[in-house]
């Protein structure tokens, strides 16, 4: 990378290793040290790249072993599978969403990710937020509604 890293740096380093997964059959990815040497930037754009990754179910992070790469098992993004949830457990508008923790458990992912997702699932206008209560569903997704 060039000595000043535009914005969007860590959104082309996560496509670079998106190619490079899908290239390789490799488990583990190089650590984030590595990373940092090989493109030349911070430890937090590396750490950013892996999470735009881990959102997209790509990759998982083991505390003390690092980054792996997650093979087999859904392949949709975490957004595509967090709006099915909404179909698998047939919500309906109004009714309560599961809650950050029990999405996190359900997919495997940081509390970082599924916010990320719920922030989004909230601006698309899928779901609204009742102070005290969580989540609730607004609207249902494109897929879920009957022409």
């Amino acid at each position: 990378m060039s000595k000043a890293s535009p914005r969007g740096t860590y959104l082309v380093i996560a496509e670079t290793l998106r190619n490079q997964i899908k290239a390789e059959d490799s488990e583990a990815l190089p650590s984030e040290s590595d990373l940092m040497v090989l493109h030349g930037v911070s430890r937090n754009t590396i750490r950013r790249a892996l999470k735009v990754l881990e959102a997209d179910g790509i990759v998982a992070s083991t505390p003390g072993a690092g980054w792996h790469v997650v093979r087999g098992g859904d392949r949709r993004s975490l957004m595509q599978r967090m709006a099915d949830v909404i179909e698998e457990d047939s919500l309906s508008v109004g009714d309560a969403y599961p809650s950050e923790a029990k999405l996190c458990e359900r997919f495997g992912v940081s509390r970082t990710a599924v916010r990320r997702v719920l922030a989004q699932m909230e601006g698309n206008g899928l779901l609204a937020t009742v102070h005290g209560k969580g989540r609730t569903v607004r609207a249902l997704p494109a897929s879920t509604v009957q022409p």
